[in-house]
């Protein structure tokens, strides 16, 4: 199971996710230094003063990345069913680029204008987080086609 080379590629996954869970993911600071905005999986909280603050939840990037990790924790253990696996991939490659696109629209259209709107903000760890799980997720689904290639090639040989 873990001998495998996607297989670590589908565990960074789930690390990466709760990474990105656990981290902030974006921030941005006004220029006068009083209000800032922040977003993690959980909330988008922005600090109008140091007193002040508004806290809008966004349960659904957690619940994305939970489903995330999911995902590639199953996929992990579906070893033995390659096509599964690849199949599995391919989901999560989509609930990754609706989760990035989640958090685009968020910083760059939604808090990204509330002060400032020339200041993009900084992308934190958990933005990044979320990049390194695209990529391994791609590197997985690439391995387990290797795999798959090799068995048919080998069965026709027989």
């Amino acid at each position: 199971m873990i001998q495998r080379i996607q297989s670590v590629f589908l565990l960074i996954v789930a690390l990466a996710m709760g990474a990105f869970i656990g981290l902030p993911v974006w921030h941005k600071t006004a220029t006068n230094g009083e209000q800032s905005i922040s977003l993690d999986a959980f909330t988008i909280r922005h600090q109008l003063n140091s007193v002040q603050a508004e806290v809008e939840p966004v349960y659904y990037h957690l619940i994305l990345a939970v489903l995330i990790a999911g995902v590639a924790l199953f996929a992990l253990f579906k070893y033995r069913n390659r096509l599964l696996q690849s199949a599995l991939c391919a989901v999560n490659s989509i609930l990754m680029t609706v989760l990035l696109a989640s958090v685009v629209y968020q910083t760059m259209f939604r808090a990204g204008k509330l002060f400032d709107p020339e200041s993009k903000g900084e992308y934190e760890y958990g933005f990044y987080a979320l990049v390194i799980s695209m990529l391994a997720n791609v590197l997985a689904n690439r391995f387990i086609r290797r795999d798959e290639k090799l068995v048919k090639e080998s069965n026709r040989f027989r």
